[in-house]
């Protein structure tokens, strides 16, 4: 079940979504604010926090998951609904850069993350984990993530570690890649839409 909790401006909204498996309560802004994120999986908040802060989002955000089966149901759940809260927050679109790239090291690490907001969601991710788990985290969770984001918000995106021999690095850099294109993309430059079919 989805419920729209508020709408405080045409940048920014919040959602909870309760299912069997997750009750995820968020707010997002993309013209900044707080950042405080809560799963229960504490490198999966380190990351969340990460694209926040590289996006320049605003961005609460409290998860509760069936953590004793695993991580699987609230990395994909949180991914869903940070989606849904995006894609509203962007309404029409209208004015916004649409196209956002970035390169990020970290360490022996190399990633590069291009995304358009185009509303039509696709994924491409090369970007294979060297170890598979990250503290409690599931190093393969991390493309679920993506591809639940990407899904639900309507973003063309394209993920790909160049090279790398830490998965804690590899993961990170993508998180902070993901944040530095999103910034870029949601950045307002004008009133029209940035398509030449006058919609996106």
């Amino acid at each position: 079940m989805n419920v729209p909790i508020v709408s405080g401006s045409e940048r920014a909204y919040a959602i909870q979504r309760t299912t069997k498996e997750t009750d995820i309560t968020l707010s997002l802004c993309l013209d900044g604010g707080e950042v405080s994120v809560s799963t229960g999986i504490g490198f999966f908040d380190h990351m969340l926090t990460a694209l926040a802060f590289y996006a320049g989002f605003g961005l609460e955000l409290s998860a509760l998951g069936d953590l004793h089966v695993d991580g699987h149901h609230t990395v994909e759940d949180v991914g869903i609904v940070l989606g849904q809260a995006l894609t509203a927050a962007l309404g029409s679109r209208k004015g916004i850069r649409r196209y956002g790239s970035a390169l990020v090291p970290m360490d022996e690490a190399l990633c590069r993350t291009v995304l358009d907001l185009s509303n039509r969601p696709y994924l491409v991710f090369d970007a294979p984990m060297p170890q598979p788990t990250i503290g409690g985290y599931d190093s393969c969770l991390t493309v679920e993530f993506m591809r639940a984001l990407a899904m639900n918000s309507g973003i063309t995106l394209h993920q790909k570690c160049e090279y790398g021999d830490n998965a804690h690095h590899i993961t990170e850099a993508l998180f902070k890649s993901l944040g530095l294109a999103l910034k870029e993309a949601v950045r307002v430059e004008g009133d029209a839409v940035a398509s030449t079919k006058g919609a996106l």
